[in-house]
C-alpha cells in the first residue's frame, strides 16, 4: 500500500513508529509543541539549573538532532537512550516531580503507563532516560516487566505496563519464591503469558492497538494451586 491511502492506515494504527523526530521540531518552531519550562536560581556558588531546565534543553537538543548539544547536559546512556525513541516525541512538557521531569503524548497512543519519555537530572545533568517501549513480541514484555520487578524499579516497569499492572506487581518486592516462565498463548484482546511458582502462578495480560503496534501488560493476575 502506497501514497496516501498508506498514510492514512498509519494514522488509524495509533500507535505511530518515527525514526526521527523531524515532525515535533516543525511544531516546536511554530511555537505549538513542548514549551520551555524552569528557571534559573542564583545560588551562592553561582547559577544552579532547575531540573526543567536541563530536561527541557535535552529534549530541544534531540528535536534538532543535535547529539552534541545533547551530549552537555546528558550522559552518554541517557542521550542514547532518547536518540533511540521509537515514536514520534511527544508534544506536551508534563512538568517535574522533583528531579523526574516527563514529556508526554496527547495525540498518539503508546504502550505502557509512561505516556512518553521521563528524564531522571541529577545536577546540571539527565542521568537516566526511560521511554515508552516499542516491543512487537509479547513474551519478551512479559519478561521486561519482570525483569523491572526483579530490578524494584517502577518506571522501568511503567515503559511496557500500565499503571494498574505496576502496581499490582509491585504490591510485593521480588524474592521469597522462583519464577519459571511459562510462555504466552492467545486469549480474547491479546496474549497470556505465565509464570509459575510453588504454590501459584502469575498471568500477565498483553495488548496492543492494532497487528503492528508494540504489546504492553494491561493487567496482572494470580492463582493459587
Amino acid at each position: 500500500m502506497r501514497g496516501s491511502k498508506a498514510a492514512a492506515v498509519l494514522a488509524a494504527a495509533g500507535a505511530l513508529v518515527f525514526s526521527a523526530p523531524a515532525q515535533a521540531q516543525a511544531r516546536v518552531e511554530a511555537g505549538t509543541a513542548v514549551k520551555p519550562a524552569g528557571t534559573v536560581r542564583e545560588g551562592a556558588r553561582g547559577a544552579v539549573a532547575q531540573p526543567s531546565s536541563v530536561a527541557n534543553t535535552l529534549f530541544k537538543a534531540w528535536l534538532r538532532a543535535d547529539r552534541d548539544a545533547a551530549s552537555a547536559v546528558a550522559t552518554p546512556a541517557a542521550v542514547n537512550t532518547l536518540f533511540g525513541y521509537p515514536y514520534r516525541a511527544p508534544d506536551r512538557f508534563d512538568g517535574c516531580t522533583g528531579n523526574a521531569c516527563r514529556f508526554v503524548h496527547t495525540s498518539v497512543r503508546v504502550p505502557g503507563g509512561l505516556n512518553g519519555i521521563l528524564m531522571i537530572v541529577s545536577g546540571p545533568k539527565v542521568t537516566k532516560v526511560y521511554e515508552s517501549r516499542h516491543v512487537t513480541v509479547a513474551d519478551k514484555a512479559a519478561k521486561y516487566l519482570f525483569g523491572a520487578w526483579k530490578a524494584g524499579d517502577r518506571n522501568r516497569g511503567l515503559e511496557i505496563a500500565s499503571a494498574k499492572a505496576v502496581g499490582t506487581l509491585f504490591r510485593t518486592r521480588y524474592g521469597g519464591v522462583g519464577y519459571t516462565f511459562q510462555g504466552c498463548e492467545p486469549e480474547r484482546g491479546g496474549k497470556r503469558c505465565a509464570y509459575s511458582y510453588e504454590g501459584g502462578a502469575m498471568f500477565m495480560h498483553t495488548r496492543r492497538v492494532s497487528a503492528g503496534a508494540g504489546y504492553w501488560v494491561e493487567s496482572i493476575d494470580y492463582i493459587a494451586d
